[in-house]
């Protein structure tokens, strides 16, 4: 199997560390609200790269965290539940999107079910066991508003910019305390926030000597502890963790360090990623954080980035209202190679449709009484070169196109060579639920077309007709093809 891997730069062969168990970890959503349809793509991507490397031989521990705390949920939180107290606000407001984002995600073909969530703020003692192994380690500093990861410290053992070019000044002075941010160059960034006024919070007391944690601030020390005189100083600071400091955590304790594959969108190289390396190689600690990471390019709309001031912002929700299914939009960004920017368009995802339903249409083939005694030999196993393209970092597309000459090698020669054998390979790589989507027709039908075919023996074509046209009302269509009558959905 070969992925890109951003590490180096290149596409490298893959094989998980210990050689049979796959730890992947991605970055998850911030439930505040739907994940916009550039996020669901990421998250499709990151279930077929789950599922190739399956198809590789390989089983699969798979993470994804949710953002449960941060200045989007803090904030949304407040504005909508203002009577609740913080905690209670930002946990019922969470836990719905939460709910929210499992029903999208498996609308979309994406299976849960392999894949454990984890919450930051079921994290928090872990956290600040990391936060204070890099105050200890000298690569964090304590300030007025929080405690500071030291990029000038850090690089001074280790590389920082390992997965992208970016400016790094000769004095790292400048700091910032957002969680996101979209910054040309590098900056100290946020391990912990002090708790503002009506913020939910966690208390967080560190031993460490004064003058250390005072030596990148101009922080008044008496402010910091009423034991300043004392070698030790106790700090209390009521607050909550930065953005990144959740990822380093949660991926290493559920995967240990370092583990096989770690995804995301290209918009988290930098900053996310590269301080996430950081604050996980620091030090004593190891100096590969994970091995692979892999990372999928935007979803634009129309050509142009998505954003609400462009009013091209779209949720599944959007989709579904537009009279389109959720694993319409699934093959649109299948037919992407995840590397490449998928460009969303209503007329693409119209196309992206009439493909699947092509290929619900030879699903549908499994039901057929005309398949009594067919030959299922392949002379050319599409299959199985759709399965190479998978494995050759995650061709998508050109899987695509070899399903699409199984198709047309069903429809022309009017033998349905490997029907259930394609039914599995959609369902298992690609997620694309054909299965379940292509139930077979009533009784009552079934009936209907012996009835015609009766009448069309008899040549009583007013009969047949009029059973052809039920037929049609229902939402089924008959071909004839010699003897043989197929029926299929509208």
């Amino acid at each position: 199997m070969k992925l890109h891997n951003t590490l180096t730069k290149k596409v490298d062969e893959f094989a998980p560390i210990d050689g049979k168990n796959a730890r992947i970890y991605s970055c998850g959503p911030t439930v505040y609200n739907h994940a916009h349809i550039g996020n669901l793509s990421s998250y499709i991507y990151a279930d077929i790269l789950r599922r190739a490397v399956n198809l590789a031989g390989f089983s699969t521990e798979h993470v994804m965290n949710f953002t449960d705390v941060d200045d989007k949920t803090i904030r949304d939180s407040r504005a909508n539940f203002p009577d609740l107290d913080p905690m209670a606000a930002l946990e019922k407001l969470t836990r719905h999107y939460e709910k929210i984002f499992l029903n999208e995600m498996a609308q979309v073909g994406n299976d849960v079910s392999k894949i454990k969530f984890v919450r930051a703020t079921e994290n928090i003692a872990e956290i600040q066991d990391l936060i204070r192994k890099l105050l200890d380690l000298g690569v964090a500093y304590v300030a007025d508003d929080g405690i500071y990861f030291s990029i000038a410290e850090y690089r001074k053992a280790r590389k920082y910019g390992q997965l992208s070019t970016i400016e790094l000044p000769a004095e790292m002075q400048s700091r910032i305390d957002n969680d996101e941010y979209d910054k040309a160059s590098a900056q100290d960034f946020a391990l912990w926030k002090r708790a503002k006024d009506g913020e939910p919070s966690w208390e967080f007391e560190i031993d460490a000597d004064a003058s250390q944690l005072c030596s990148r601030d101009s922080v008044d020390a008496t402010k910091l502890s009423d034991k300043i005189g004392e070698k030790e100083a106790i700090i209390s600071m009521l607050g909550r963790p930065g953005w990144h400091i959740e990822c380093s955590v949660m991926s290493v304790k559920n995967l240990g360090q370092p583990f096989d594959i770690h995804t995301g969108g290209v918009d988290l190289i930098f900053p996310h990623h590269e301080n996430e390396i950081a604050q996980s190689t620091a030090g004593d600690q190891p100096e590969t954080y994970a091995k692979f990471f892999v990372h999928n390019e935007h979803l634009l709309v129309d050509g142009k980035k998505m954003s609400k001031s462009a009013h091209n912002f779209y949720t599944l929700p959007d989709i579904i209202k537009k009279g389109f299914s959720p694993l319409d939009f699934r093959m649109l960004v299948l037919q992407s190679h995840y590397r490449s920017a998928t460009n969303f368009s209503w007329e693409n995802l119209e196309a992206a449709k009439n493909r699947l339903k092509r290929w619900r249409n030879v699903a549908e083939l499994r039901w057929q009484n005309c398949l009594d005694g067919a030959d299922f030999s392949d002379p050319l196993n599409y299959l199985v070169l759709a399965g190479d393209d998978l494995l050759n970092d995650l061709d998508t597309p050109n899987a695509l196109k070899n399903l699409d000459q199984f198709i047309e090698n069903v429809n022309a020669t009017n033998y349905y060579n490997n029907i259930e054998n394609f039914i599995k390979f959609v369902d298992e790589n690609l997620g694309l639920d054909l299965y379940n989507t292509t139930p077979d027709i009533t009784n009552e039908q079934k009936n209907f077309i012996k009835l015609r075919e009766t009448a069309r023996v008899e040549k009583n074509w007013t009969e047949s007709d009029r059973l052809r046209d039920i037929l049609k009302s229902q939402g089924i269509v008959l071909r004839d093809e010699g003897e043989m009558t197929i029926w299929l959905r509208v």
